[in-house]
């Protein structure tokens, strides 16, 4: 009764039912789980319900007739999600080799172009969980190698040696000067050499499939998808702006997108077993991030993903560290701070972390040791993974970023009432905080100071000087950034000429307000509500914010394809006119913010 099975013929049926097992599993019983072995056999559900799991979100539930387990038995790669039983259900499992020669027919490959174009994935963590379509991704992200090609004249078996020597599953035929292709793939040597009986000796152009069909590399995956159903080929060439091949890609490319989440490499960090392993997997962060940018995502949502990413990498080395050297002796937490509290990351970011413990002072002096060496074991394995450790020094392997929750508690009120001690910037910093880990709760005692140092004037002042001090550039001439001073410069850091200043206002805004929330944009929002910052301004805000972080991924996704470090350093010549000009606007309404908050507390800029 369900596609693809409902246009096969009886004897074609009786031959999938003889490869097919039926088995029972009760409730709560996981079938498939995330990011391990890969799924043998091609799953249905014939009655009771399955719900496909990333953590503790549901990210898709199926029932009697649907599917599961497809992409990775076709790749070979592990499931994305976790699957299991939410009622007493039974399946059909069929075995991989028919399940691929089912699929491989028009109908399958329309299955799968809509089961997989329906099924998005999800970056986030919380209530606030945004969609990603990886489905959206263009197919030049795709591509991994530029397509072989054969000429006119050579055999078959000069394209079959090639196919093997390169483990690639077609060849382009160049059929003339003027850059008409033939294809040959694996398939055509099965069915038109092999069954065919034909010699090797046997010209390439006599079982070459043309004139091939095509896409630029502009099209999305999900459209490739569809129009390999429509055509019946399981190759495409990838062309470029004049015409010429830049790659091929195949069905099985895409059927992989579901692999490229950002929750695969989540769920490999939580089950990495060692050490070396989780640095191993974080190190392949970069790769999540690009294809991320590639799928169109929120560029917001690209910098939670990061700092959960980054997230995940620091509980697992913790929890391998604590394995390794023993339970703590008391109580503690881990904090992240500054851009990472936030979770507002990219790919050119560092450390800022501390450690709070649960303890007598005058006990202090005696668990140090071991804090002190779990956080370097945890420090050094995040700066292994890519994230180096702040330059300022603030890392819980530092003595002064750990101490007893009573310690931060006068740490935090030092700052707030001789801020000259540290710096303003440190206050910023250490403001911007988030228990990431650890049984002790620190939020009560922390977010009470932060509300309380809103009665503090002078701070209150000092942190507004630091949000007016770090002006943004006044706008654009030709190919240079022209700044406050007058002075011009090929390139401009858009996180500190852009997006540290929205930071900075948003942060000095809401501790005025009395609010503890350190997301930037719910900063705004939440000044906007008690009435500290007007509607448009704060929408103006948020809309530039929203332009600088996507300038800054892409910029950062560019340097990763370049096989460059990461950096924030934007030429205005990358831009295209209409973002130089949001640019310029998006300059303007910081600017402005800038001088009403300099006029409301009687600051000078």
């Amino acid at each position: 009764m369900y596609p693809p099975f409902d246009e096969l013929d009886d004897e074609r049926l009786a031959e999938v039912v003889r490869h097919t097992q039926i088995e029972f599993f009760p409730a709560g019983t996981v079938i498939l789980h995330q990011a391990a072995e890969p799924s043998a056999f091609l799953y249905i559900v014939r009655t009771g319900v399955v719900e496909a799991v990333d953590g503790d979100h549901v990210a898709d539930v199926l029932g009697e007739g649907e599917f599961f387990g497809f992409v990775s038995l076709f790749t070979g790669l592990e499931p994305a999600f976790t699957l299991r039983a939410v009622e007493d259900t039974i399946c059909y499992l069929i075995d991989q080799e028919i399940a691929l020669e089912v699929m491989a027919t028009r109908r399958g490959l329309a299955f799968l172009a809509g089961s997989l174009r329906r099924r998005e994935v999800s970056v986030l963590e919380g209530p606030e969980r945004e969609a990603v379509d990886a489905w959206a991704t263009h197919v030049s992200a795709l591509v991994r190698r530029p397509p072989l090609t054969v000429p006119i004249d050579s055999t078959i078996k000069e394209a079959a040696d090639l196919m093997a020597s390169e483990r690639v599953s077609s060849v382009l035929v160049r059929v003339d000067g003027r850059g008409a292709l033939g294809i040959l793939t694996d398939r055509d040597l099965r069915a038109k050499v092999v069954a065919a009986g034909r010699s090797s000796d046997t010209p390439t152009a006599d079982i070459m499939t043309t004139p091939v069909f095509s896409v630029s590399g502009e099209t999305t995956a999900a459209e490739v998808l569809t129009l390999m159903y429509e055509k019946g080929v399981h190759h495409v060439p990838v062309v470029g702006d004049d015409g010429e091949p830049v790659g091929m890609i195949t069905d099985t490319d895409l059927m992989s997108l579901e692999q490229r989440s950002p929750f695969i490499l989540k769920a490999e960090l939580e089950r990495a077993p060692t050490i070396e392993e989780a640095i191993q997997a974080g190190n392949r962060l970069p790769k999540m991030f690009v294809s991320l940018v590639h799928a169109h995502a929120d560029p917001l949502d690209i910098a939670h993903a990061v700092a959960v990413t980054i997230d995940t990498l620091t509980t697992r080395l913790l929890e391998l560290a604590i394995d390794e050297i023993g339970d703590p002796p008391c109580s503690w937490a881990w904090l992240a701070l500054g851009s990472e509290a936030r979770q507002e990351q990219g790919l050119a970011t560092d450390q800022d972390n501390a450690l709070v413990v649960e303890c007598g002072r005058d006990e202090f002096i005696d668990v140090d040791p071991y804090f002190q060496r779990l956080a370097t074991i945890v420090n050094d394995g995040i700066e292994r993974a890519g994230i180096p450790r702040c330059r300022a020094g603030v890392v819980a392997s530092d003595p002064e970023w750990r101490g007893t929750l009573d310690a931060w508690e006068e740490r935090f009120w030092g700052w707030i009432r001789e801020p000259a001690r540290t710096g303003r910037a440190f206050v910023g910093i250490a403001f911007d905080y988030r228990r990431v880990t650890g049984p002790l709760d620190v939020d009560p005692v922390l977010d009470e100071v932060i509300r309380e140092s809103a009665r503090e004037d002078q701070f209150v002042r000092q942190l507004a000087k630091l949000a007016v001090d770090a002006r943004p550039p006044v706008g654009l001439l030709k190919d240079a950034v022209v700044h406050p001073k007058g002075k011009s410069a090929r390139a401009f850091d858009v996180k500190q000429g852009g997006i540290a200043p929205i930071t900075n206002l948003a942060r000095v805004l809401a501790v005025e307000s009395g609010v503890t929330e350190n997301r930037t944009l719910r900063r705004l929002r939440a000044a906007a509500e008690a009435g500290r910052l007007e509607r448009e301004t704060s929408e103006g805000l948020k809309e530039a914010f929203d332009l600088l972080w996507q300038i800054r991924v892409e910029r950062q996704t560019r340097a990763v394809e370049e096989g460059e470090v990461p950096d924030d350093s934007v030429r205005p010549e990358w831009l295209g006119p209409l973002t130089r000009q949001a640019l310029r606007d998006a300059f303007q309404m910081i600017d402005q913010a800038q001088v009403r908050l300099a006029a409301g507390l009687g600051l000078r800029r």
